[in-house]
């Protein structure tokens, strides 16, 4: 990767995301935020430049830039890689730390990001535009669709299958085999040892459903 790259938001993953970029040695050019009270801010003296729509700095992207959206929010980021294929052609780059490790037969799609310690196993499959925290634990033939987010510490084991925008928390074990439907949401240190269904959010151990 040769180009500079431009991160999408300036809260959350963004620090982080800079900081891999900085191991790799690939220059960041810059920040786009919605917010725009950050704007001509600096995280770690790089600049907070303007909004994710400002067509001035998306016409870089794709020909001089490349782009890594940093939105922890999976509808918003969903959001902002929609219009980065639609307008720009281009799919966001992925963020891997180095001190991450990934089976050498591992699959990764694109636009994730990938911190320090986490283990992707022998023929687990990552999707687009995941975010995987520090220290998660993704074990052999497991499988993540898109969006989804695994918080620091969390395990999941073989062959789990979690499905798009799912959330995962901090410290939460999934045991083996089991499944997490769509936009299902598993709060910070359960232990999930049945499949939890679409859009339901759960919590416990054993978890069980929390009523809306």
């Amino acid at each position: 990767m040769d180009k500079p790259i431009i991160i999408f938001g300036a809260r959350g993953i963004a620090h982080p995301a800079l900081e891999i970029f900085n191991s790799h040695e690939l220059v960041v050019y810059g920040f786009l935020d919605e917010d725009e009270s950050l704007h001509r801010k600096e995280i770690n003296n790089i600049s907070i430049l303007g909004g994710p729509e400002d067509d001035g700095f998306l016409k870089l992207i794709g020909k001089k830039c490349e782009a890594f959206v940093a939105i922890d929010d999976a509808k918003y980021r969903e959001a902002l890689v929609t219009m980065l294929n639609e307008k720009r052609k281009v799919q966001p780059v992925n963020a891997l730390h180095r001190l991450a490790y990934l089976s050498t037969d591992a699959a990764i799609g694109h636009g994730n990001f990938i911190n320090a310690k986490v283990t992707i196993g022998a023929g687990a499959e990552i999707g687009n535009h995941c975010i995987l925290h520090t220290n998660a634990s993704i074990e052999h033939q497991a499988k993540l669709g898109d969006f989804v987010q695994v918080g620091a510490g969390a395990v999941v084991n073989s062959g789990v299958t979690i499905e798009k925008g799912a959330f995962i928390g901090s410290g939460v074990t999934l045991v083996a085999g089991i499944k997490i439907g769509k936009n299902a949401r598993i709060g910070a240190g359960s232990v999930v040892i049945a499949d939890v269904e679409a859009n339901q959010t759960v919590f416990g151990n054993p978890a069980k459903e929390i009523e809306s």
